[in-house]
């Protein structure tokens, strides 16, 4: 398909070097493959991954130098870092994306990421929270991956706030250790950009 048009690969749920080394292995093996079949093809795929386990998160300065890119999966990542299964209702009160560890978390992927040239994005729920737009611009965060009706209000807030305002915010945060009074900062900050869309 990469002889066609551009093509990026994305492992998902890698949890050590080990297991992208492996999968970055089979993508070279398949060229050589293809190569050796005389079938088009093209030997160099820009290849990244999603960090969405702990495990990935604590390592990613290794990580960032063997990729391209790397995408942080929001929904994933929080579940697995606060073990709570947001799908059982007695403990889905606990899955909360403003919980101070998921937001370091997060901010230390973003800063390694974009130090090491190596492209951050980042999906899942969290990444069209208007509550939580700001914070991850503040942190870095470049590319959003949200549901096409987001587009605007993400868009919105991201033109209404400026980056030294929202750096002095992430620093405010990274100070705090309640996930609510976080929480209620972020939802404030965001309804004086768009009253009624919260």
């Amino acid at each position: 398909a990469a002889a066609h048009g551009d093509l990026r690969v994305m492992f998902p749920l890698v949890a050590s070097i080990e297991e992208l080394r492996k999968a970055k292995q089979f993508l070279v093996d398949v060229a050589q493959e293809l190569a050796e079949e005389g079938i088009p093809h093209s030997p160099k795929i820009p290849v990244g991954m999603m960090v969405e386990v702990p495990s990935a998160a604590l390592l990613i300065d290794h990580f960032v130098k063997e990729l391209d890119f790397v995408s942080i999966g929001s929904n994933d990542l929080l579940q697995y870092t606060l073990a709570v299964d947001r799908t059982n209702e007695k403990v889905a009160g606990l899955y909360k994306p403003s919980h101070p560890a998921l937001l370091r978390l997060i901010h230390n992927i973003i800063q390694v990421g974009t130090k090491a040239k190596c492209e951050v994005s980042l999906c899942g729920e969290m990444a069209g929270d208007l509550r939580f737009v700001e914070l991850l611009l503040g942190m870095g965060l470049r590319v959003f991956s949200v549901i096409p009706g987001l587009i605007p209000e993400v868009q919105k807030i991201i033109r209404s706030v400026s980056v030294s305002d929202a750096k002095v915010l992430v620093e405010q945060v990274m100070t705090m250790d309640d996930s609510e009074k976080i929480y209620t900062l972020l939802e404030t900050r965001a309804r004086t950009i768009i009253p009624f869309a919260l």
